[in-house]
């Protein structure tokens, strides 16, 4: 009898489920919460996975898959009033993770259109603008983006931005440019955060895409996030109300404030994108034969699999204290800093994994594993580099600013 004939080496007749929630972190959550990460999950698996790697390699968005995300009711999730659920950020977090799982594109729709767009509406608008806004972006009716980074100014926007905003009567004048915005070239409202010619703080604006002198061109060649449609929008003498103006916005710490939160989200979304790959590479070593058995029975490839069920388990046990510190009011931007950073380089580290694991298929959409590969560069930048976070947890347990 050959070594490939044994028993050790036969296929088991049922083999164990593909499931990356190793400690059963799931089960943290309410019934309730429950029955909402399983229908995001559903949804995502029935109505996304068929389509997504087509979308991506056009590089278009899905519009298609509208009507059933409007259905799923999770727009302004965790927001209290104006049409919104409120719910645990544990619940928040898992929505994203369970997205992410299956296409980081689509979770970074949703958390730009839910947690930046509305989200810098619900911390520092007024109640006016809340009333008049948050319920349509709620259901959906109105697309949001948030247009902070640009061209020259992306790690620097605290100090740096230079678009323009100039008080004129009742009116404000906003100039300048913005770059990688996600949402721009097909939603309906943009978040400018402009520079007050004034004061020289920076201040927030309600900016619909369809004012005079908002325009937006679609930014093209990416290897990453294919699917987002990210714009350079060029603002050239817009002219948009006080009323317009977020009222409670008046200087960087303000931006800052929605930054801390979605940055938690997006710690969440590199968890989901990690556990994405490692299930399409667990099913895959389980099916794939060489040498006469799955390459699933190798040590080697037991060990690869390890490593990736190791970062996926641990970082989802950090993104869930950070959901309690929220939801307890202690979580402060270090905290949500730490859980960006370490998630995201344990991100990069495991698709990679991933795709080492299938060999030269990992290159194949046909796969799935190289689409994860190349959306998690994507989010390994955004909200703030690896590098950047790291000076805000330094600036935290050392007492001392290293920014420039």
């Amino acid at each position: 009898m050959s070594p490939a004939d044994t028993p050790a080496h036969k296929v088991p007749a049922q083999l164990p489920e593909v499931d990356g929630d190793f400690y059963l972190f799931a089960r943290t959550l309410s019934e309730e919460e429950n029955e909402i990460r399983l229908k995001v999950r559903a949804f995502m698996e029935q109505d996304v996975q068929p389509i997504i790697s087509d979308y991506w390699e056009r590089d278009e968005f899905p519009f298609e898959i509208l009507p059933g995300f409007k259905q799923l009711g999770i727009s302004g999730l965790s927001y209290e009033g104006y049409g919104c659920t409120p719910c645990s950020s544990a619940l928040l977090g898992f929505v994203m993770m369970e997205m992410a799982r299956v296409d980081s594109s689509i979770s970074t729709f949703f958390g730009v259109h839910t947690g930046l767009a509305m989200g810098s509406i619900y911390l520092c608008g007024s109640e006016e603008q809340k009333q008049k806004w948050l319920p349509q972006m709620a259901r959906l009716e109105k697309v949001g983006s948030f247009g902070l980074t640009e061209p020259e100014v992306g790690s620097g926007t605290a100090g740096g931005l230079t678009t323009t905003a100039k008080r004129d009567g009742d009116s404000w004048i906003l100039n300048g440019q913005k770059k990688w915005i996600g949402n721009a070239t097909w939603g309906d409202l943009t978040i400018i955060w402009a520079r007050d010619l004034d004061d020289g703080q920076v201040k927030g604006f309600i900016v619909e895409n369809a004012t005079p002198g908002f325009h937006v061109e679609k930014i093209l060649h990416k290897m990453a996030l294919r699917v987002v449609q990210n714009g350079l929008i060029t603002l050239e003498n817009c002219r948009v109300s006080e009323s317009d103006r977020l009222q409670n916005a008046n200087s960087f710490k303000d931006t800052a404030r929605v930054l801390a939160t979605t940055r938690a989200g997006v710690a969440w979304e590199s968890v989901g994108c990690a556990r994405g790959a490692y299930e399409h590479a667990l099913r895959y070593a389980q099916r794939r034969v060489q040498f006469g058995r799955p390459i699933g029975s190798f040590q080697l490839v037991q060990d690869l699999l390890f490593r990736m069920l190791c970062n996926i388990t641990s970082t989802q046990a950090l993104c869930l204290r950070l959901s309690q510190l929220q939801d307890q009011g202690l979580m402060r931007d270090e905290h949500a800093s730490l859980a960006k950073g370490v998630c995201t380089v344990r991100m990069r580290e495991t698709v990679g994994w991933a795709r080492e694991l299938l060999g030269g298929n990992g290159i194949l959409l046909d796969h799935q594993v190289g689409r994860f590969v190349a959306d998690a560069e994507a989010l390994y930048s955004y909200e703030g580099t690896r590098e950047m976070n790291a000076l805000i947890v330094g600036r935290a347990i050392t007492g001392f600013s290293a920014f420039v």
